[in-house]
């Protein structure tokens, strides 16, 4: 069964019961039988059970139509017919669809109008009490047709909030994964590179020391032994990051920081990298982003130098402040390149400071000097 077959009942089931009801007001009065309905009355009745067919549709016309029949139903009656129960109906279906004013307005012309119609049937006339009963009947329906529609807007209110926050909570699902693996593929180019570099430049030493020095390149080989052990810890670490929450915490290894910064100037300098390394100010721990972000700067800057610099060497500074500390990694480099670059690597940097809260630039000077500066704060920023 369709929806609409299997809400029919409320379109026509309505009329069946207003032309039920409004027979027997017809044709009985005082609780006894008075007479059959007349054609006219019959008409009246049926017209307005017609009526109200459409009144989903014609909610307004349907209201002034039952309305006005309900008037002139007393008339042909001859007697008092307290309650148009098709007037009723339609007055509630106009509240449940129009806007208030238009529902109040035409239930005062109704109320006043089936309360005129039943004046001359009362038996004191203009001062009868039950002159009040239909106007009490319309302001019923009304009231309760507009607390119907005021009840569906506020669910239809509540499912469209509702759609809107599982959307929106999709998204954010969505931005939060791409941000994760926007991180975790920029912690393993940073840990792959550094470390292949390092190996890298620790087997052309061994290569080259291998027929005169063979205990110098036994320690080159001891030293890519140990940097591809390292390798293969961070990778640990960092894949750890995907595991389940329930799964258990000794899986994840701590994240490097500045005061690991000597054990990675140790490893450059087993593959005969010169490092040259300057402090100054008051030493003062940075917060958890910017801690792991002066690790990886350095580590960056110093592999991009092994991979494009000119001679073995770089120069790093670390200059404290009150406010946070200013990182600096110089070394030589071709000319020809300048500018802030465009590589993953140099974006990865870029992208880690940001997340700090500080900032990161570099340049090529004309002496052929490349310099990669950050400024990263010491405390996280205020939101």
């Amino acid at each position: 069964m369709t929806e609409n077959g299997r809400y029919a009942w409320r379109i026509w089931l309505p009329p069946l019961l207003v032309v039920m009801i409004m027979v027997c007001s017809v044709a009985y009065q005082d609780g006894r039988a008075s007479r059959a309905p007349t054609g006219a009355q019959l008409i009246l009745i049926f017209h307005s059970a017609a009526a109200l067919l459409v009144r989903q549709r014609y909610p307004l016309a349907v209201a002034v139509v039952t309305v006005a029949a309900g008037v002139v139903l007393p008339v042909t009656a001859h007697h008092l017919v307290l309650v148009d129960v098709a007037a009723i109906v339609a007055l509630y279906t106009l509240a449940t669809l129009r806007g208030r004013r238009i529902s109040w307005i035409t239930g005062a012309a109704a109320a006043v109008a089936l309360t005129a119609a039943a004046i001359p049937w009362q038996a004191d006339g203009l001062f009868d009490i039950g002159n009040l009963i239909p106007a009490n009947y319309v302001g019923l329906a009304v009231a309760v047709g507009y607390a119907i529609r005021n009840q569906r807007a506020l669910l239809a209110e509540i499912h469209e909030r509702a759609a809107l926050a599982e959307r929106t909570r999709e998204q954010e699902a969505h931005q939060r994964v791409r941000e994760e693996r926007i991180r975790i593929a920029r912690d393993l180019h940073d840990v792959l590179a550094h470390h292949i570099t390092l190996v890298n430049a620790q087997a052309g030493v061994a290569h080259h020391l291998m027929a005169e020095h063979p205990d110098k390149a036994r320690e080159a080989l001891a030293g890519i032994r140990d940097t591809s052990r390292a390798v293969l810890d961070e990778l640990r670490a960092t894949v750890g990051l995907l595991r389940q929450d329930d799964d258990a915490a000794p899986s994840r290894q701590p994240v490097p920081g500045i005061t690991d910064l000597d054990a990675l100037f140790d490893g450059f300098r087993s593959a005969g990298f010169a490092i040259e390394v300057t402090r100054s100010g008051e030493p003062a721990p940075l917060h958890g982003v910017a801690d792991l972000a002066a690790y990886r700067i350095v580590q960056e800057a110093l592999t991009n130098a092994g991979k494009h610099g000119t001679e073995r060497h770089a120069g790093v500074d670390l200059h404290y402040t009150p406010a946070g500390l200013h990182l600096t990694v110089t070394n030589p480099a071709h000319p020809a390149r300048r500018g802030d670059g465009t590589s993953h690597g140099l974006i990865g940097m870029r992208e880690r400071a940001q997340a700090a809260g500080g900032t990161l630039t570099t340049a090529m000077d004309t002496a052929g000097t490349y310099t990669v500066h950050a400024r990263l704060p010491l405390h996280p920023a205020q939101t």
